[in-house]
């Protein structure tokens, strides 16, 4: 981490909040707090890689041992999931709140036509893209971007792609390409991009453009989002949820049993 991106950090008291929950370190800010963050960061320049966590990434983390270091070596980790925060709850760990990742994005970009940031998209397919682009122009007129380019490149195109972005000169760089890539890509770049702030956003850009739907906000409250998706995408979903569900409730009960188990191997249950 730079000597800048630890200092501001630390005058924020963000490294000293920071929990582990089932072997992963998370940020227990709420999303004002990220957002004033990100604002601090931007504003002076100051390094900043932010990524989120959700039950699907925190599974694939114990598998994949690139995309767990790439994860880790955030400077800022919000628990996207519901099933994350309640988790970290059962367990007894402060999380004040979900921040979903889209939700942050959103966020940012009205703080970026509020405050002249100029912000850069990486990602998705180019027709969604350019509706996406639409419309945040329409939402913010005042907003200036610093570019796009889609997300389908070839990997020898990947040098000339970050280096388009660095001559970009953005504030904020939106990574909207799949896991692992975007965590590959972010921390593998974080230096040579020269952007203040890198983000991974997954498929917030389909959102954006109207091509994915978001459930309702009492079912994402209800930690039910995972549900709306499955019904819309069943054949492509099912399996993923399965495994990935189960996989976390059996390592949230093993969690919560050895917590309730002192180290000298005796029962402390009420």
């Amino acid at each position: 981490m730079p000597p800048e991106t630890e200092a501001l950090l630390t005058s924020l008291g963000v490294r000293e909040r920071r929990i582990e929950v089932m072997g992963v370190p998370l940020d227990p800010l709420t999303m004002d707090e990220t957002l004033d963050v990100i604002d601090r960061a931007i504003a002076g320049r100051v390094p900043l890689k932010h990524v989120v966590v959700n039950v699907a990434k925190l599974i694939s983390m114990r598998q994949n041992p690139r995309l767990a270091s790439d994860v880790t070596g955030s400077d800022i980790i919000n628990a996207d999931g519901m099933g994350i925060v309640w988790g970290a709850r059962i367990l007894g760990l402060p999380l004040p709140e979900r921040v979903a990742g889209v939700d942050l994005m959103e966020r940012l970009l009205a703080l970026c036509a509020r405050r002249g940031y100029r912000p850069y998209i990486l990602g998705a397919r180019p027709e969604v893209l350019e509706r996406a682009v639409a419309n945040i122009r329409q939402r913010h007129p005042s907003i200036r971007f610093a570019g796009w380019r889609h997300g389908y490149f070839d990997p020898a195109e990947e040098p000339d792609v970050i280096d388009e972005i660095r001559e970009s000169h953005a504030d904020c760089l939106f990574v909207a390409i799949s896991s692992p890539m975007k965590e590959r890509i972010t921390e593998q770049y974080r230096d040579r991009l020269g952007v203040p702030f890198i983000m991974g956003v997954g498929g917030s850009v389909d959102v954006l453009a109207g091509v994915t739907r978001r459930a309702p906000v009492l079912v994402q409250r209800c930690g039910m989002e995972w549900a709306f998706r499955l019904a819309q995408e069943p054949h492509r979903m099912w399996r993923r949820y399965l495994t990935t569900n189960s996989a976390f409730l059996g390592l949230l009960l093993r969690e919560w049993a050895r917590r309730r188990i002192q180290p000298n191997g005796m029962d402390m249950t009420p």
